[in-house]
């Protein structure tokens, strides 16, 4: 039997020492450092019947590797494919964290029981009757999903190999452990060598693994950070448990884009697909109200129509407030900067409040101008007409600035029903029949007399 080692590692990010010390040398964190007993067996826990001799990689022209043969695996759930990039690839491994009671478990359930291919859903957290109870209500007919209440690596890779499965969901990475690793479950080295056994079958035997991860209470993967450099994919389910809407975000994917963005709508038979996001961030409201205006933006290639609420009062105390929910607060004191400077409003002794709605964060500047429009709308008490939309940035000069892809937005806003848009002078959009008036401005000037003038 090896020799028991102890070997110190950071809580907060992962780091390895050889002794105890009060602060982290690499995150700088205090009190972080624990001790934990660490055993290594010889042999992995994850064998193959492949020969060696057929293991052994060789190196090939990059025009002679077959594509092919990898192509992804469909989820049947367009959100997901876009979030992945067009589905799974065989042999990856996909990281799903978010809040307790987000959704994380009903979402991989739900894609367990639709999906055609042969899933293996490991629970370390429920029962096998408490799953059943929550398929019944998402699929009850489903007959491709296995069920195993398993926390042992060694007993998993047992029941792998006489099921096959296509695709395997593990919920989650922190209750697994390994005997070949003495500390509990949920420490760093347990998930360092579980998530090393997991990749190796993925890798060996081209199936995609997808991980359930917890989260700390300062919203990042709990566990080392090393844990998110070995996966192949970090997803991040957001939202609010109090409203219905959630939100699938792709961190880190080495096989897509980033910027990509999955919108569901909790309901008491799963999660359905929002495939216009649009219905969920406007406003159904028949009134005029003042304070509000409507951006059109882009999250990764989809076109999102979004409402910027805002609210200009006189300040109560004598410091004014700035306060954003979903912008760039930084951003919003420039924008205010701006509009004291250059277009002579006063607005240093006023509070100003900012929100949009639907509960996401936007960082795309062709919102600025329906920012501007809300908060002039607000401070002067006149309601901006619902049929305009906005897609410019401004600038510290007062300029309005063109973005990126605004044929995209201008067709988004005609599809909708919008009857003007309003855009950067400068923007290069081919000549084209639209079916929406395009108004083009040049100076913050020009807006100010087009609205309200």
């Amino acid at each position: 039997m090896a020799k028991t080692k102890t070997t110190f590692f950071c809580q907060n990010c992962g780091a390895q020492f050889a002794k105890w010390q009060g602060q982290c040398t690499s995150c700088k964190e205090w009190n972080t450092i624990a001790e934990e007993v660490v055993q290594k067996a010889e042999k992995s826990s994850w064998k193959t019947e492949v020969p060696t001799s057929k293991r052994v990689a060789k190196p090939q022209r990059i025009r002679e590797i077959d594509t092919t043969k990898d192509a992804r695996l469909n989820t049947l759930n367009e959100e997901l494919n876009r979030v992945l990039g067009g589905g799974l690839v065989p042999g990856s491994l996909t990281l799903l964290g978010g809040e307790p009671g987000i959704g994380k478990s009903t979402l991989m359930l739900q894609i367990a029981l639709t999906l055609p291919y042969k899933t293996l859903y490991v629970s370390g957290e429920e029962s096998a009757q408490q799953i059943k109870m929550r398929a019944e209500r998402i699929n009850p007919n489903a007959d491709n999903c296995l069920i195993l209440t398993e926390t042992k690596t060694q007993n998993i890779f047992k029941q792998v190999e006489e099921v096959e499965p296509d695709i395997v969901i593990i919920d989650s990475i922190q209750t697994l452990h390994s005997d070949y690793i003495e500390s509990g479950a949920g420490s760093i080295s347990q998930i360092r060598e579980t998530t090393t056994e997991l990749i190796k079958f993925a890798k060996e035997t081209a199936t995609p693994v997808i991980l359930i991860g917890h989260i700390t209470k300062d919203g990042n993967i709990a566990g080392p950070k090393i844990l998110e450099h070995m996966v192949d994919t970090v997803l991040q389910f957001e939202g609010d448990r109090n409203h219905v809407y959630r939100i699938l975000r792709a961190h880190k994917n080495r096989f897509g884009s980033t910027n990509e963005l999955g919108i569901y709508e909790m309901q008491g038979s799963g999660l359905r697909e929002v495939s216009n996001p649009s219905e969920i961030l406007i406003s159904k409201n028949d009134e005029d109200l003042s304070g509000t205006a409507i951006a059109a933006t882009l999250e990764g290639m989809r076109p999102l129509m979004i409402e910027i609420q805002a609210l200009v009062s006189t300040a109560v105390y004598g410091t004014p407030q700035r306060s954003a929910t979903g912008y760039n607060a930084k951003r919003l004191n420039m924008i205010l900067a701006v509009l004291e400077k250059r277009a002579g409003f006063r607005l240093g002794a006023k509070d100003v409040f900012l929100n949009i709605t639907g509960g996401i964060s936007v960082d795309d500047t062709a919102i600025d101008l329906a920012v501007v429009a809300a908060i002039l709308s607000s401070n002067e008490d006149i309601s901006v007409a619902k049929d305009i939309c906005f897609a410019a940035e401004v600038g510290l000069a007062g300029e309005i600035r063109p973005v990126t892809r605004v044929e995209q937005r201008i067709l988004e806003a005609e599809k909708l029903g919008f009857g003007t848009i309003m855009i950067s002078k400068y923007c290069k959009v081919p000549k084209n029949n639209y079916g929406i008036t395009i108004i083009r401005v040049a100076k913050m000037n020009d807006v100010v007399e087009w609205l309200f003038g």
